[in-house]
């Protein structure tokens, strides 16, 4: 059994340089189930059920998305609606519990601009508030997300030690 799976958030995740570096490389990892929620549901139309099997058929799960305006991509969102039920992930139900979450952020600001006196006024973990407390509410385990500040000033190099930091962190997981 696989035990993480990355669910990619990305709405075009074909024209993601960054994102799709990342994805590829994790993909490599022989523990880990990868998923593009925009292949699968490209009208949205998200399978429940299919989706919560998945779930409980992994120990650890990913989020990988790009921050647009301050959150997930719609198609996550949509995603977090649909799948995480009350009475299933919440609200009485387990189904979560003790599982370990990380998001995997790429953002196309630099680092500085995601503090109190950057353009952006809030910091990085300030902004994925919701998903960790989605985190909490489902009983799962919070893990230090994985962020790739400013990706449209990255060079081949930094992509690359990039990739292998967030290997690192998937591996840290098991």
């Amino acid at each position: 059994m696989k035990t993480t799976l990355l669910i990619n958030g990305h709405r075009n995740p074909d024209d993601s340089k960054y994102g799709k570096a990342l994805f590829l490389k994790a993909s490599e990892l022989k523990e880990v189930t990868t998923h593009t929620l925009i292949e699968e549901y490209p009208n949205f139309q998200i399978d429940g059920e299919r989706e919560r099997a998945l779930l409980t058929e992994h120990k650890n799960i990913v989020l990988q998305f790009p921050l647009y305006w301050y959150s997930s991509p719609a198609i996550l969102k949509e995603w977090i609606d649909e799948v995480l039920a009350r009475g299933w992930a919440y609200g009485g139900g387990t189904a979560l519990a003790g599982k370990k979450i990380m998001v995997a952020v790429t953002t196309g600001g630099a680092e500085k601009v995601y503090q109190h006196d950057g353009a952006n006024r809030f910091t990085i973990n300030e902004f994925l508030r919701p998903f960790e407390q989605t985190a909490a509410l489902c009983g799962m385990t919070w893990i230090e997300p994985f962020i790739m500040y400013g990706v449209r000033y990255l060079d081949q190099s930094q992509i690359d030690a990039a990739c292998e930091q967030y290997l690192q962190a998937i591996n840290e997981l098991q």
